[in-house]
């Protein structure tokens, strides 16, 4: 599969217009010309769905071998120019079937929805490719003659240009849009070709419901309604992230199940329905695949750190690392098998189905600003009351109980500020210190007990078991410095 970035911006054109000079353009030193014809097939749900998020996939010939197309429409900056900045992603091949790997990217956008045809383009396309003076490419300025075809029939047309970056970067592709814009060349929406030619039901809201706006004032049910609606998207975004391979993604696809988990429990008592606690087990189930692999993650990298924290005596953590790198390959390939099953299309429907019309007890048609400061004030308060019967010498697993509340009185106090503000960003604030304390201690106990079951596994390498052991040391003392600072760090709070 081939990836590359599309950076590029549309402009509408007359039928009588003339491209202009390139080579006018500052550092355009030549242009190459070549005319394609292409025929395209895209590929959607009946609803439109992807369409409906700027996304498309297509099936083209006339340009090299024929191929599948997979442009995502993905949260990304726009392009200094106004136009379209999109992921593309290529596959070779017949067009008897979408790839595999195109419909895995597709999995959390589609639902289990099935794909059909919804629209064929024929295109004459003529580009014009900008080269500088040692021939590298700058810019392409696509000239296209668009029909949309049913059957034989021409049913619409239209001409447009596409001025793409290839390498020029900002400064060229504006030039050039100063050019052709002075020849008359007009400001354009920049929305797929496919998404035209479909019409105004591809340009209705995206299927996912859309956080809103909420204020005070308003209803404690729109509050819900931003907080599902924010972790659907959430969710999709990151999930559509973990099959690109991007960094931090298994990281943040596990953060957005936890609040999500988290958010439904503080406004329990303002929801009346009954999928609430079944969508809650299947976030966990789905926290929990990602579990392992993210833990791994931080714990690599944390023991890195930890064998340099003495430069007069660094410890050798090769052996180490390769051992929990191999754990963590096979626990990112679990992770995806999750993101690839039934029962995870069953969550992403049960959610979106909850999200799109959740059920509110009476409670919920009160404002914002006379339900949530209690709700906010009852996670500090379990959170208080567990931090204040803290001891020095308690096991772990109560320090980890105590870091589990201060995530759920964050999570609570960060959603309420939407509609409150400053009245609880003081609550923000003072959670997000409780749990960073918390944090460390948690990674760094995990981190000595899992060096020291890796030793007891390997108890025939002396000089495995050794490292080991000179970690977990280490990482105990990380242990009782950090439950030391939350002592201050939690009598600050209270004063």
């Amino acid at each position: 599969m081939k990836v590359t970035r599309e950076v590029e911006t549309k402009l509408d054109v007359p039928d009588h217009f003339v491209v202009p000079t390139l080579t006018e353009v500052k550092g355009v030193d030549r242009v190459t010309v070549r005319t394609l014809r292409l025929h395209a097939t895209y590929y959607d749900t009946d609803d439109l769905r992807l369409a409906r998020t700027g996304t498309t996939l297509r099936y083209r010939t006339g340009e090299g071998r024929p191929r599948w197309t997979l442009k995502l429409g993905l949260p990304s900056s726009r392009v200094a120019s106004g136009g379209l900045d999109r992921e593309e992603r290529d596959v070779e091949g017949p067009g008897t079937a979408v790839p595999a790997e195109l419909l895995d990217l597709l999995t959390a956008p589609l639902r289990g929805a099935s794909l059909r045809k919804v629209v064929e383009l024929r295109t004459r396309r003529t580009s014009s490719l900008l080269h500088d003076a040692e021939g590298g490419e700058l810019a392409d300025v696509v000239d296209d003659q668009v029909e949309v075809v049913q059957g034989t029939a021409v049913v619409d047309s239209w001409r447009e240009l596409e001025v793409e970056d290839r390498g020029g970067g900002p400064k060229v592709a504006a030039a050039v849009l100063t050019l052709l814009r002075k020849a008359g060349a007009r400001n354009a929406d920049q929305i797929p070709k496919a998404v035209r030619a479909l019409g105004p039901r591809a340009t209705e809201p995206p299927d996912l419901p859309m956080p809103r706006r909420v204020r005070r004032k308003d209803p404690a049910a729109e509050l819900v309604c931003w907080s599902l609606a924010t972790g659907l998207a959430a969710l999709v975004q990151h999930d559509v992230a973990v099959r690109r391979g991007l960094d931090d993604a298994v990281h943040q696809l596990r953060v957005t199940c936890r609040r999500l988990r988290s958010d439904l429990r503080t406004f329990r008592t303002l929801l009346a329905d009954e999928r609430v606690e079944p969508l809650r087990g299947e976030l966990a189930w789905l926290a929990g695949s990602f579990g392992a692999a993210r833990d791994l993650e931080v714990l690599r990298e944390r023991l890195r750190c930890t064998a340099e924290e003495d430069p007069l005596q660094p410890l050798d953590v090769t052996a180490v690392d390769v051992l929990l790198g191999g754990e963590e390959q096979v626990a990112v390939q679990a992770a995806l098998g999750a993101l690839r099953s039934e029962r995870y299309l069953a969550l992403l429907q049960l959610l979106h189905d909850v999200a799109t019309a959740p059920v509110f007890a009476p409670r919920a048609a009160d404002r914002c600003d006379d339900v949530l400061p209690a709700l906010v004030d009852m996670a500090w308060r379990h959170l208080a009351r567990r931090a204040r019967r803290l001891r020095l010498t308690d096991p772990d697993t109560r320090w980890h109980r105590a870091r589990i509340l201060a995530k759920r009185a964050r999570y609570a106090a960060e959603s309420a500020e939407v509609a409150l503000g400053k009245d609880v960003r003081k609550v923000v604030k003072a959670a997000m210190l409780v749990q960073e304390r918390l944090g460390e201690h948690q990674d760094a106990a995990v981190a000595a007990s899992r060096v020291l079951a890796l030793a007891d596994e390997h108890s025939d390498d002396h000089r495995l078991a050794l490292t080991c052991g000179r970690l977990a040391e280490r990482e105990r003392a990380h242990v009782l410095v950090s439950r030391r600072a939350f002592f201050r760090s939690w009598e600050r709070l209270r004063t």
